[in-house]
């Protein structure tokens, strides 16, 4: 018993154009004593053909063929060799009596599928070759368009960066206007608290004048030593307790109205969402802080006059009781005092004058006092006025500089997505885009748009073929591919409208091609 084991592979390529390299291969294995092996070239973008014969061991494994056929813009073509005759001796095709290994088959089956799978794994490494190959060439062509193209300036650039350079000169004025607003605030805050300190200090005069006046007052009743001119002096203390309390609460509602109208002025809402926020937030903490410590020196200042008042209601109810107590004494003592009356009168005559004059350099002082309240009030109120129109002037300048910083940041945008755009055009497929700005100054408009249009697009046809055909270990596959690639083309558009009042002045453009 004899086997007999032999594998043929059979490489063989043409080329037309950039049509890739192809193979074929065949193989025989089995006991035999006389083999026959045919191996047709195949080539990627045509037809291939694999056929092969047995014969031996009283039996014929019949041929089997198998076409692919592919689509490209490669093409093979050969001429397939001559087959050549194989001699043998006829007189060992008798039948012979052998004993047949029944594990052959199996190992011809794992030899074929070895060789199958070996096969396929050339052919997939040779396209990964090919494909590897293919882009080479796209990069090298990529590399040499990028290379052979020029790159131009826009004159765009110059007129943004002037505009920016304006815009800048701006937002310095700006600044500095900005900083002389803040010193007049402060300055204004200083005059505030001065008007403020001058206030508290003509109520403490006012408050000190009243109680001179209560303590004459008290000093002139005493000196009357009946009961009808005490019962006069508590009547007239009374009326004066009420008109103090009236007078106390008619300006503890006119304060009140006022810092409330201060809290509405000071805390004024800002509905734009603007960059300095944090300014803005401090300058409504020092306000609030200081409607705060105002509303509680006023809150103070009242309570401490309302428990004055309390405190000298009490006194004056002690005294009420002490003098019933007295006017009891007195009149045991209307007799003994008959005799005294004469003297009295003449007292009683210089007091009155005394009282004349005290009340009329009181009521004189009142006005005086009353009139410089006023006053202050008057420049309280035409500070305050002052504040609110200041506020909404730095309200103004800062939503003008919102908005230049809002232009700005769109013109540095618009030159990144250029530069971006510049950057990524040469790497993008298929890119089109399209931008256009405009900016008003001193009622006159210039319009800068660019337009820019490219096309650029790549695209590449792969087609492929594959036939096997396996007749006794044959095997046989192909494959071919094409590439088109297309150019680019871009043009800048300029653009430029002057307007005046709404109106068009003049427009013109210009295209650049590149």
């Amino acid at each position: 018993m004899s086997f007999t084991k032999k594998t043929n592979y059979t490489v063989k390529s043409s080329s037309s154009g950039s049509a890739p390299r192809s193979f074929s291969s065949m193989s025989y294995s089995g006991p035999s004593v006389s083999r026959q092996s045919y191996s047709v070239r195949s080539s990627y973008g045509g037809a291939n053909r694999g056929m092969g014969s047995g014969l031996g061991g009283g039996s014929f494994i019949s041929s089997s063929s198998a076409y692919g056929l592919g689509m490209g813009m490669g093409m093979g073509t050969g001429v397939v060799a001559p087959i050549q005759a194989v001699t043998f001796n006829k007189s060992l095709l008798a039948p012979l009596n052998l004993e047949i290994d029944p594990n052959i088959q199996v190992v011809r089956t794992q030899e074929k599928e070895q060789i199958k799978s070996l096969n396929n794994r050339f052919a997939s490494f040779i396209d990964k070759v090919r494909f590897l190959e293919q882009q080479n060439k796209m990069l090298e062509t990529k590399w040499s368009l990028l290379q052979n193209q020029t790159a131009t300036r826009s004159n765009i650039d110059a007129m943004f960066e002037a505009y920016i350079s304006n815009l800048r000169r701006q937002l310095d004025s700006l600044g500095n206007d900005k900083m002389k607003l803040e010193a007049d605030l402060h300055n204004m805050q200083g005059l505030v608290e001065d008007f403020k300190n001058k206030y508290e200090d003509e109520i403490n005069k006012r408050t000190e004048c009243e109680n001179e006046f209560v303590l004459i007052k008290k000093d002139v009743d005493e000196a009357y030593m009946n009961k009808v001119e005490l019962e006069a002096k508590l009547e007239s203390l009374t009326d004066e307790i009420n008109f103090l309390r009236q007078i106390f609460e008619e300006e503890i509602r006119e304060l009140q109205s006022q810092i409330k109208d201060t809290s509405v002025v000071v805390e004024m809402d800002n509905s734009r969402n603007l960059d300095m926020d944090a300014i803005v937030a401090e300058v409504r903490a020092q306000y609030e802080d200081i409607a705060n410590r105002s509303r509680a020196e006023a809150e103070m200042w009242y309570k401490s006059k309302f428990e004055e008042i309390q405190t000298s209601a009490s006194k004056y109810g002690d005294d009420l009781r002490s003098t019933k107590t007295e006017i009891a004494d007195l009149n045991r003592m209307i007799q003994r005092l008959q005799s005294e009356i004469d003297s009295v009168k003449g007292q009683r005559a210089n007091l009155e004058n005394q009282i004349a004059e005290a009340e009329e350099r009181g009521e004189l002082a009142m006005r005086d006092a009353k009139g410089r309240i006023k006053d202050l009030e008057d420049a309280l109120q035409r500070a305050k006025q002052d504040m609110a129109r200041q506020i909404r002037e730095y309200q103004d300048l800062m939503n003008v500089k919102l908005a230049l910083d809002i232009e700005i940041a769109t013109y540095r945008k618009l030159l990144e997505g250029e530069e971006d755009r510049l950057a990524s055009g040469i790497k993008s497929i298929n890119i089109s885009k399209q931008s256009s700005s405009s900016m008003l100054l001193y009622h006159r408009r210039f319009v800068a748009s660019s337009g820019y249009g490219s096309y650029s697009s790549y695209s590449s046809g792969y087609g492929g073929g594959y036939g096997g055909g396996y007749s006794s270990g044959g095997y046989s596959s192909g494959s071919g591919y094409g590439d088109i690639v297309s150019q680019t083309k871009k043009s800048v558009v300029i653009k430029m409208i002057e307007t005046k009042d709404g109106r068009v002045v003049s427009e013109s453009s210009e295209v650049v091609q590149d």
